[in-house]
């Protein structure tokens, strides 16, 4: 793959903008940021901007009334604090769960609040009613695609990260980046891989979870904090576009598509399930009865897919870690406790019969491990993050590879044909 640059250098004449960022002063007036530091600088120019463009524009007496809810008090000239922030709107003070101020963001300080869960409730949000209205349903013509053969394809992500940032103080020890642009060449690179080696005119496309890295800058669980790249609010527009995208360019060379996400984890938690639940209300009002949408509450969930063939196939699906129980994940090489663990649930939904080859599917631990043998009733699959190494993994374990993996099935074939795409993320500075 082609070595990316991650330079970037900005030419700044004033001084005093240099030292705000925490920049040594140059004679040649140019300085390498990083991710922070560039982000403040393009706000303060911006700001710089839009105040020169509304003082040009006065004499126009054109007004746009803009609905914001400012932090700063005209009456007292100050700033208000988050208690008479919230009397100010009527927002309910008691129920806050966390809040960030946010002193460059917009042309005026604000806050960024998150309410406890007994405020707002996953339920709360109508996803079906909102979209219901707005989208036609879109006919496809099917891409005339020849010597397909196979059962089904499967292809299968982990760890996305929505909005992780890999290389937040400019000092990560392997750098890195994973902004929008990033992203999106990720998501290019998946559906190729998928159309260049599709065997079969029906896919199940299974995110084993933690696709948002987080919300408010923390997990799931709180109480561990999360460099992050955007506000949340952004971070929720590139998710659900993400998966939108994926699914337009797929949808040309699939009769059925389905798609299972995994939404008990620890680090998108009910934000990711956010995320997927517009997903599933936007995409099967967009493609009906061609798209389905699976999202999976519980910590282990099971599909089955009956071929009528030789074998049938059943998938367990988990992250590995749970939003709030399981504090230890499981372990990326099966162990007697997770091998215990997983038959109970073999059990419990009576998944161990002749001709089901069952595949427990995982994430979480970053790590391509596939185990065909320490169990006779089930193999045991660990998954790369889809996303590259935080900084975190960087310190504490080792620069790491992200990537994906595909799978044709075939008839008569007890294990399917493999087609991983497996890279390491390499970045020059």
């Amino acid at each position: 793959m082609s070595i990316k640059s991650i330079r970037r250098r900005y030419r700044i004449k004033d001084d005093n903008v240099a030292k705000s960022l925490g920049l040594y002063l140059k004679k040649s007036k140019r300085y390498d940021l990083n991710d922070q530091q560039e982000k403040e600088y393009l706000s303060k120019r911006q700001k710089k901007l839009t105040n020169k463009a509304s003082s040009k524009t006065s004499a126009n007496n054109y007004n746009e009334d803009v609905f914001f809810l400012s932090a700063y008090c005209k009456e007292t000239n100050t700033v208000l604090g988050i208690e008479d922030y919230c009397k100010k709107y009527n927002q309910p003070f008691e129920n806050i769960s966390s809040w960030k101020f946010l002193p460059y963001h917009y042309k005026e300080p604000s806050y960024n609040i998150v309410f406890k869960e007994n405020f707002i409730k996953e339920s709360s949000i109508d996803f079906e009613n909102i979209f219901n209205t707005k989208i036609e349903p879109i006919k496809i013509a099917l891409n005339k695609t020849k010597g397909l053969n196979g059962l089904f394809d499967r292809a299968v992500y982990a760890d996305a990260h929505i909005n992780m940032n890999p290389n937040p103080t400019g000092f990560s020890l392997y750098g890195g980046r994973w902004n929008i642009e990033d992203i999106n060449d990720r998501n290019s690179s998946f559906v190729n891989d998928i159309i260049s080696d599709q065997n079969s005119r029906i896919l199940y496309l299974d995110d084993l979870g933690d696709f948002m890295d987080g919300l408010n800058g923390q997990t799931t669980r709180g109480g561990h904090e999360l460099p992050q790249l955007m506000p949340d609010q952004d971070a929720y527009d590139v998710g659900l576009s993400f998966k939108i995208k994926m699914i337009d360019a797929l949808i040309p060379f699939y009769d059925k598509i389905v798609c299972h996400n995994v939404c008990n984890d620890n680090h998108a938690g009910s934000f990711g399930y956010f995320v997927n639940s517009a997903f599933k209300k936007y995409i099967e009002l967009k493609y009906p009865k061609r798209v389905e949408v699976i999202n999976l509450r519980k910590f282990i969930n099971h599909y089955i897919v009956y071929t009528g063939g030789k074998y049938d196939y059943g998938f367990i699906l988990c992250h590995g870690k749970d939003e709030k129980e399981k504090k230890f994940g499981m372990n990326p090489k099966l162990v007697d406790k997770d091998r215990a663990f997983i038959d109970d649930y073999i059990d419990e939904n009576y998944l161990c019969r002749k001709n089901l080859v069952l595949e427990f599917s995982k994430g979480d631990s970053h790590q391509k491990l596939f185990d065909d043998t320490s169990s006779s009733r089930f193999y045991y699959y660990n998954y790369l993050a889809f996303s590259p190494s935080s900084n975190y993994i960087q310190t504490n374990y080792k620069k790491g590879k992200s990537g994906f993996d595909f799978f044709n099935y075939i008839e008569g074939k007890k294990r399917p044909k493999m087609n991983p795409d497996e890279f390491e993320w390499i970045i020059a500075s």
